[in-house]
Formats: C-alpha cells, structure tokens, sequence
C-alpha cells in the first residue's frame, strides 16, 4: 500500500483547505485510515480516521472544524478542514493502519499546511 497526500498550502486564518490522501496497492487488509499531524516540536497526534465497516473517529479536540469522508477501498480519503487557525499549522499525514504490515502503520511523505493570522 502506498499513500499520495495532497492540498496543503498556505492559507489564512479562517480559512478552509480539503486535503486528500491517494491510496495505490491492496487496501484488503487496512482496518483503518487517517490522518494526523505533527507541528514542529511536537509529537504527531491523530486529526480523524476512517475504520472499515464504517465508521469515523475523532482526535481531542478535532471535531467540529476537521470532516474526514471516504472509503477505505475507494481512493481517495479526503480531510476537510475549516475555520483554520495558526495552531493547526503543521505537516499532515496520512495514515493506514494494517496488521499485516510489520510496524501496523503506513505513512505517506505528509503535506505541509500553515495558517497565516
């Protein structure tokens, strides 16, 4: 499995970016698929996922302004962002988290967003 993140990019505070996470390769055994980020100094922390079955899971504090949508099967796995603030700068990832792959996790080169005030 390989993921391709796209649409971070500059963006003013307030505003609102729709990232999207590529997925190529066999998605049969991913349980779940997500994004995170990670700001400088900090440790990477989870935004939203997408389990297998159907249903989404939240970071703290993530809900509200971060909308994830997609499927794990059917590329891509978008994550809306709205009402940006300047603490949301970071890199964003994308992640698949498989049982079948030494280490569970699968990352893609990330995506870089930052929020001007």
């Amino acid at each position: 499995v390989h993921l391709a993140e796209s649409g971070g990019g500059l963006v003013q505070e307030g505003g609102s970016l729709r990232l999207s996470c590529v997925v190529s390769g066999d998605t049969w055994c991913v349980s779940s698929m997500g994004w995170y980020r990670q700001a400088p100094g900090e440790e990477r922390e989870l935004v939203a996922a997408v389990i297998r079955g159907g249903g989404t899971e939240y970071g703290y504090s993530m809900k509200g302004r971060f909308t994830i949508s997609g499927d794990i099967d059917k590329s891509p796995v978008y994550l809306q962002t709205n009402s940006l603030k300047p603490e949301d700068t970071a890199v964003y990832y994308c992640n698949a988290y498989s049982p079948c792959v030494a280490g569970y996790n699968i990352w893609g080169q990330g995506t870089q967003v930052t929020v001007s005030s």
